[in-house]
């Protein structure tokens, strides 16, 4: 290779690990130490401070600057660099550092971005990271709207994708579940053999994801779901809870709805309470009951009534 080239592989290299002996770079650039410690003295031109020890412990070590210097990003990094940035982590920063990672990706990666920017929900903030190359063949799936097969805990599945959708916690697919007839919510962790077909689908009228798939998260997974008006107003209610714990929906007279589920109708309702905003029980009615009874219960535990 030519020293241009060589030099930005010795970058990459020192990137990937913390420390470097000088044998193991030249074996690695098939050159010798002596070109190793020019290429060395090259970066250190470029303004990258590597770091050289000596004895048996020494190694040449890619030291923290005072400016950010260009990363060497091999295609893995960067779809995962971009998937992070396109789940809207960062807000403002992260568009504008995935506009300059796009600046500089290779066609072949520009185009697997654009596949996921169009195919990309989200609520919440950070989240367990995905399988870059799990979360690529879904996002073309949906962007393509070919069927995919994949295995959910264990079982076989087959479904037309619609969107990713990235929570507070975890990535999720949603889909139009085959085999169940019926919109399904599918943890990306738990997805495993994933293979997009070349079957194309006409897309269906379809729910709101990400809405979808956090009502599912905050709801539809437990034994019990409530849903209540609360008299305060959505973004207050947001501020005090989680998005995987109950969905919120702004109302136009000011106040809001939450749907949340639990295994337990009182723990439900202990939530609410804990809120500190009055609510109403819209439904179902069973949690209602269920709300008259603790009330009267509480009650009770005041003791009599000063005469």
């Amino acid at each position: 290779m030519d020293t241009t080239e060589r030099v930005l592989t010795l970058l990459g290299l020192l990137q990937q690990r913390r420390v470097w002996t000088g044998p193991e770079l030249a074996e690695r650039l098939g050159v010798t130490s002596r070109t190793v410690r020019r290429d060395v003295e090259r970066l250190r031109t470029l303004g990258y401070p590597v770091n050289a020890g000596q004895g048996a412990g020494g190694g040449y070590q890619l030291g923290p600057g005072q400016a950010l210097p260009p990363l060497l990003l091999d295609d893995e990094e960067a779809i995962a660099t971009a998937v992070s940035l396109l789940a809207g982590v960062g807000g403002e920063a992260a568009m504008r550092a995935l506009s300059k990672l796009d600046q500089v990706l290779p066609a072949r990666l520009r185009q697997s971005v654009k596949a996921l920017s169009g195919s990309v929900s989200s609520f919440g903030g950070s989240r367990w990271p995905a399988d870059p190359a799990t979360l690529m063949t879904l996002a073309r799936a949906c962007r393509d709207q070919v069927l995919v097969d994949f295995a959910y805990s264990s079982a076989p599945r087959r479904a037309e994708p619609y969107r990713l959708v990235a929570s507070d916690k975890r990535w999720y697919l949603f889909a139009y579940d085959l085999d169940r007839d019926d919109w399904r919510t599918f943890r990306v962790d738990r997805m495993s053999e994933v293979a997009a077909r070349t079957w194309r689908f006409a897309p269906r009228p379809a729910p709101d994801a990400a809405t979808f798939v956090q009502e599912g998260v905050a709801s539809r997974v437990y034994k019990h779901q409530g849903r209540f008006l609360v008299h305060a107003p959505a973004s207050v209610v947001r501020a005090a809870v989680p998005p995987s714990a109950a969905a919120v929906h702004e109302r136009p007279d000011g106040m809001s709805e939450v749907v949340s589920g639990a295994d337990s109708l009182d723990f439900i309702l202990m939530h609410m309470v804990l809120l500190g905003h009055d609510f109403e029980v819209l439904d179902p009615p069973e949690l209602a009951e269920r709300c008259r009874l603790l009330a009267a219960r509480l009650l009770a535990a005041t003791g009599p009534r000063p005469a």
